[in-house]
């Protein structure tokens, strides 16, 4: 493959030590960061494959925006997820790059958009075919309901991802405890809210790579079973951020090797449903619920999913017989074949 100038693009949302110890319990948990981040590995591994990576940091101000217009590039390897601190904004990023011209990795605008609106995204399942949760959707006291609810149901923001806004304490079982969460969201996110029936079952992840021939990898499980009895069985912050934490100890991630054939089938065949259904392209992550009679429920799609080596997508890539550099590369012919 022809070598490119690769201009890798990643945002940072860095949390102040004094301001995290002196924060209350009822803030946030918020998204960390490790000190090596993906973007370091994705411009380690591009090198190695004979690129020329350029490393970007989209810092939320307009400076940064003029400079990554005025830089040169055959490629953007796009991983920025927000801007200045707004994780609702990658839509936009992709957006700004495409009326600059630049050809860049991952989902487009359109498709960020749908995936990014939880609650529109199940209304496209539901017209599909695709099995979701019952849900209902609320913003300051404006009510929309698609069918009744039954408790218990499990409250998050409808715009935001990588579980931000969604605690164990999003799972509640009476009219006085939703109103509490929906209020404690609308104080915090100043977004809708999306009340959606809380499934029973285990935590799966299908990714999905490709644009006009697409291939579901390897299910992933997130092991959620050895969390404290009473506790909801959820991917809540606390698992994927909570570092130090009993919950994210004691919560894994592992290639699901005790399903049937059947079982991997539907859940594979469910995860390509969703992710053309939200118009993904180049790679993205499915997440569902297995119920215990067997039946698949999408929880949300994730369009350009965490990136890391040890993360999800990584590993049932690695379970697919690719190596990370084979991934990363192959995302980057997707991308310029594409464009």
């Amino acid at each position: 493959m022809a070598k490119h100038k690769i201009l890798v693009l990643y945002d940072r949302v860095l949390v102040d030590d004094d301001e995290e110890a002196s924060s209350s319990d009822k803030s946030p948990v918020v998204r960390t960061l490790d000190r090596k981040e993906v973007e370091e590995e994705v411009a380690d591994v591009l090198t190695k494959l004979g690129h020329e990576p350029v490393m970007y940091e989209l810092d939320g101000t307009q400076k940064s925006l003029l400079g990554l217009a005025r830089t040169e590039c055959d490629l953007v390897f796009n991983l920025a997820e927000s801007f200045a601190d707004d994780d609702t904004a990658d839509f936009k990023i992709a957006a700004f790059l495409e009326l600059l011209g630049k050809k860049y990795t991952g989902t487009g605008t359109h498709g960020l958009m749908l995936a990014q609106d939880k609650a529109v995204a199940k209304k496209i399942f539901a017209f599909h075919g695709i099995h979701t949760p019952t849900f209902a959707k609320c913003f300051r006291g404006r009510l929309d309901f698609s069918h009744d609810l039954q408790f218990p149901v499990i409250v998050k923001p409808a715009r935001e991802d990588g579980s931000i806004g969604i605690e164990f304490s999003a799972v509640v079982n009476s009219i006085r405890e939703l109103m509490e969460r929906m209020d404690w969201l609308h104080s915090n996110f100043d977004s809708p809210v999306l009340i959606e029936e809380y499934i029973e079952g285990r935590e799966m992840y299908v990714g999905v790579i490709g644009n006009e021939k697409l291939e579901a990898l390897p299910v992933i499980e997130l092991d959620l079973s050895r969390l404290p009895e009473g506790t909801p069985k959820i991917a809540a912050a606390e698992v994927k951020w909570g570092k130090g934490t009993k919950a994210y100890r004691d919560t894994k991630s592992a290639v699901a090797t005790d399903l049937p054939d059947e079982t991997v089938q539907a859940l594979q065949q469910t995860a390509v449903a969703a992710y053309q259904a939200l118009e993904l392209r180049d790679y993205g992550r499915v997440d569902m619920r297995l119920q215990p009679d067997g039946r698949v429920q999408v929880i949300e799609v994730n369009p350009n999913p965490w990136l890391s080596s040890r993360a999800e997508f990584a590993m049932a890539a690695r379970k697919s017989g690719r190596t990370y550099p084979q991934l990363i590369e192959e995302l980057v012919e997707l991308a310029m074949a594409r464009a």
